[in-house]
Formats: structure tokens, sequence, C-alpha cells
């Protein structure tokens, strides 16, 4: 019974961890491009970010990552035969890549706060979409479980990961062509 509570907790945890990392990054590319505004609008808008980025990273984000990863250990603690399965391990080293680039993100969060990040908001639309690779990665190798259906899985990773870069570079060219009818229009 443990094990199921601690799967529970687990899969609610992960949800929170996600949300997190998703909305972070957005939060980053609104403030890298708050950067095109005046000095003034800039200095309010920066402000506000780092207090909405601040709280949402050390009351949500990390707090959500540490708790999943508790409940994890309580599972494999519990249900120590599952280290000996080859897709866990194909699991963990996504797990792994997920916890490094959470700890990315953490030092973008940085680089924003001291003015000092040189990433453009295009960069961080891909960077984003880093995190819903890993998650599809590691729902179909826990779902799938055997080898050829994780191939078939990987090449649908591939396929998606293609697919989100040309959906993020078809936004940045629609957006700028946007932005370039309204200057034409004012």
């Amino acid at each position: 019974m443990v094990y199921l509570y601690a799967k529970a907790v687990h899969i609610i945890f992960v949800v929170c961890w996600m949300a997190g990392l998703f909305y972070i990054v957005r939060l980053f590319i609104y403030h890298t491009e708050a950067k095109s505004k005046s000095a003034e609008e800039y200095g309010v808008l920066h402000k506000q970010f780092i207090l909405m980025e601040s709280k949402l990273w050390w009351i949500i984000t990390t707090p959500a990552m540490y708790l999943t990863i508790v409940a994890a250990l309580v599972m494999l603690y519990i249900n120590p035969g599952l280290l000996t399965m080859g897709w866990m391990h194909v699991k963990l080293t996504f797990v792994l890549g997920l916890i490094l680039y959470h700890f990315a993100c953490q030092h973008i969060m940085f680089q924003l706060k001291g003015e000092s990040s040189t990433w453009s908001s295009t960069k961080l639309r891909l960077w984003n979409e880093l995190a819903t690779v890993l998650l599809f990665a590691i729902v179909f190798t826990v779902v799938l479980k055997s080898a050829l259906n994780w191939i078939f899985g990987v090449l649908g990773l591939l396929i998606l990961s293609i697919s989100l870069m040309m959906a993020v570079k078809l936004y940045k060219k629609f957006r700028n062509k946007s932005n370039s009818n309204k200057t034409l229009n004012s």
C-alpha cells in the first residue's frame, strides 16, 4: 500500500514539476522580450519578472522536483527489482536529463536577474521544447517498456522534435510578419 501512495505522490509532483518547468521558460521569454521596452518600462517589468520567477522556482518547481525524486526513491526501495529492468535504465537516463534541464533553467533565471543573459526569445522557445521532448520520452518509456516499442517511441520523439522546431520557426516568421504589418500601419 505504501508503494501505491508513493506512486500517487510521484505522479502528482511530476505534474507540478513539469508545469513549473514549462511556465518558467515562458516567463524567461517574456522577461527577455521586455528588454525591447523603454528603460522605465523594462525596469518595472524586470523587477516583476524576478519576483514571479523566484516564487515559481523556489515555492513550486524546485520543491516539486525534490518530492518527485523522494517518491521515486521510496518506490525503488520498496521494489528494487525495477532497477534490473532495461526500460527503467532508459527512463532514469531521461530523468537525469530533466534534472540537468532543471538546473540549467535555474542558471538562466540567475542570468536574467543579473541582466547577463544572452538568450534570445527564439532560443528560449526552442529550449522550452526540450522539456516537452524529455517528458514524452519518459512517459513513452514507462508505458511501452519493450525494446521494439521503445524504438518506435524514439522515432516518434525525433518526429516530435522536428515538428516542434518547425512550429517555433513558423511562429517566429508569423510574429515578425505581424510586427512588420503593425509598423507599416502606424
